[in-house]
């Protein structure tokens, strides 16, 4: 074998931090009224009917995962042991601080608004360098997110070989494994980013080929339909990043 042969991509379930912020950008606040930390975000109402709806999509699926991997962040490791334990999986989910969602720094918590008020220096310099280079003052840029996921990759192939592997995480880990399984260029992931969304709890399916990696499926929401969980998306503007 050559390392997994099958990765199964999908993002928290909605978060309260994800209602808040699409409120607080719907009516033009500068910052999003949070109430924890980044790492202990938790699942909202919602969030936790997805959680349930992916493990009794896993507990009925043909080929379940052999492993699963979770972010270390609350709203991450909450969907994924939810839905381990509904699955019937035995043991909790694998952690690992490399699935952790970017670190804003300084924009932490702020709106896109909050941004251009408060760090106007900082607006002019992302839209100047990019989004996929540009590292806010404390933070990461996308191109730091994609060196600690080229790490886990490597040690999760030597790990799993042959098998099939589910990783629970964050909307941009979902896409920046696209770019690094896919071997995208900066202008072509930046251009999947601004025309695709990552709704919660939506599974992403990459298989290995003889040749590489294949898009099998993006963001599908079938099992959430199928198991009367909400969809939801929550983007937020997509020249910012929110939680």
């Amino acid at each position: 074998m050559s390392g997994i042969q099958e990765l199964l991509l999908v993002r928290h379930g909605e978060s309260t931090a994800n209602v808040a912020a699409s409120r607080a950008e719907a009516a033009g606040l500068e910052v999003i009224d949070v109430g924890n930390r980044d790492a202990d975000v938790p699942l909202s109402e919602v969030g936790l009917e997805q959680a349930a709806a992916l493990g009794r999509w896993l507990a009925g699926a043909p080929t379940p995962p052999d492993a699963v991997w979770c972010s270390p962040y609350r709203r991450a490791a909450e969907t994924a042991a939810i839905a381990s334990e509904l699955a019937g999986r035995s043991g909790l989910p694998l952690v690992d601080e490399r699935l952790r969602d970017r670190e804003l720094g300084i924009l932490d918590t702020l709106t896109s608004r909050g941004v251009e008020s408060r760090y106007p220096e900082e607006a002019v310099r992302r839209r100047w360098v990019g989004k996929y280079y540009y590292r806010p003052p404390g933070g990461e840029s996308w191109a730091d997110v994609q060196l600690r996921l080229r790490s886990f990759m490597t040690d999760v192939d030597a790990r799993h070989d042959g098998q099939r592997v589910l990783v629970v995480a964050h909307d941009a880990v979902v896409v920046l494994f696209l770019h690094l399984c896919l071997g995208w260029t900066e202008q072509e992931v930046l251009e999947f980013d601004l025309s695709h969304a990552v709704p919660n709890v939506s599974v992403t399916r990459l298989a290995r080929t003889g040749t590489g990696w294949e898009l099998v499926d993006f963001a599908s929401t079938e099992h959430l339909v199928e198991h009367d969980a909400p969809v939801t998306v929550h983007p937020g503007d997509k020249e910012s990043d929110v939680h």
